[in-house]
């Protein structure tokens, strides 16, 4: 990448509300842009759309892309499955003056963090307890007893990553968590 500037990381498990509070932020602060990401899984119907939801690429583009170092993270979430931030796309929100804001799961905040260092704000977004999480996924009506299952069993392995963000923002009342969120991201883009 050619040129550098802020980076905000929002990370959590699955149900934790940190897509809702990147949502929230990007209609916020019209200086956020949202980084979206690359993958290989299939459109989920036509409401998905490439360039917007995400970067559809066959598995052998993206894997041409690893080769050509053109990734700031990626990650095989399952056999044949990748998923990763290309560094055009951080340059196209940079160029555009704008700090780049990321939804992304525990393992890729992490590479995110380390990969911009003292530009980037790493914010964890946890629920009170895992019994809260499991009733908010079982709400979403999504989740099959096998997918839950894992869901939770994932979760409880990512939650033992807070301490190496920057801030762990507790998502009890939906409200109180937009207000520190934006206090967050204001104060960091002061910086």
């Amino acid at each position: 990448m050619k040129e550098s500037g802020k980076a905000i990381i929002f990370s959590a498990p699955s149900g934790s509300g940190k897509t809702t509070i990147v949502q929230h932020l990007l209609n916020e602060h019209p200086n956020l842009g949202f980084s979206i990401s690359a993958c290989t899984r299939d459109k989920r119907g036509r409401s998905e759309v490439d360039g917007v939801d995400y970067y559809f690429l066959s598995v052998e583009e993206f894997k041409n892309r690893i080769d050509k170092d053109e990734f700031v993270e990626w990650e095989e979430v399952y056999e044949g499955n990748f998923y990763g931030t290309l560094k055009e796309e951080v340059q196209r929100i940079w160029d555009q003056g704008k700090a780049v804001i990321f939804d992304v799961d525990v393992k890729g905040g992490l590479k995110l963090k380390k990969y911009f260092g003292d530009n980037a704000l790493a914010v964890f977004v946890k629920v009170p307890s895992l019994e809260v999480l499991e009733d908010r996924l079982k709400k979403r009506n999504s989740e099959s007893s096998s997918s839950l299952s894992q869901r939770l069993y994932k979760a409880k392995f990512e939650m033992t990553f807070e301490k190496e963000f920057d801030y762990v923002l507790v998502n009890e009342d939906l409200s109180t968590s937009l207000n520190k969120a934006e206090k967050l991201v204001s104060d960091f883009l002061k910086e």
